[in-house]
C-alpha cells in the first residue's frame, strides 16, 4: 500500500472512531417495508423512538428497535458513560437493498412465475445535538 493510501485509510479510521452507529445486514424483508418503519423514527430522540418502535404493529419495527439499542450501547461504550434522558438523537438512518433470492412459483399451462424474495441492510447513526451543529 502506498503512503497516500495509508494516510487516507488512517484518516478514515480516525473519523470512524467519532461516529456512533450500528448496522444490521441481510434482514429478510423488503426494503420498502423497512423504509416505512425507518421513516417513523428519523431525527427523533432515542427514548421517544424506542417507544414508537415498541408499540408499532409492523414486524420490521422489532428489528429496528434492536438495532437502535445496539447503536445506543455503542455510544455508551465509546464515551464510557450512560446516555442521559434527551441527550441522544438519531442523526442518520437509512435502508439499502440487500441480496434478492429468485424463486419460481408454478403457474398454469406449465409456466413458471418468478418470485423475488428481497432483503435489506439498515444503518443507524446516533449522536448528540451539539455534535451535529
Amino acid at each position: 500500500m502506498g503512503n497516500r493510501k495509508r494516510k487516507a485509510a488512517e484518516a478514515r479510521k480516525e473519523a470512524k472512531k467519532q461516529m456512533f452507529f450500528a448496522k444490521l445486514n441481510n434482514v429478510p424483508s423488503s426494503p420498502r417495508k423497512m423504509r416505512y418503519v425507518v421513516d417513523l423514527v428519523r431525527g427523533m430522540e432515542v427514548g421517544k423512538a424506542l417507544g414508537v418502535l415498541q408499540f408499532s404493529k409492523k414486524a420490521a419495527s422489532a428489528d429496528v428497535e434492536k438495532l437502535l439499542r445496539s447503536a445506543i450501547a455503542n455510544w455508551e461504550q465509546k464515551n464510557e458513560r450512560k446516555a442521559e434522558e434527551g441527550e441522544l438523537f438519531i442523526t442518520k438512518i437509512f435502508v439499502d437493498e440487500g441480496f434478492t433470492l429468485k424463486r419460481l412459483r408454478p403457474a398454469p399451462q406449465g409456466r413458471g412465475h418468478r418470485i423475488r424474495k428481497r432483503s435489506n441492510h439498515v444503518t443507524v447513526f446516533v449522536g448528540t445535538k451539539t455534535e451535529n451543529e
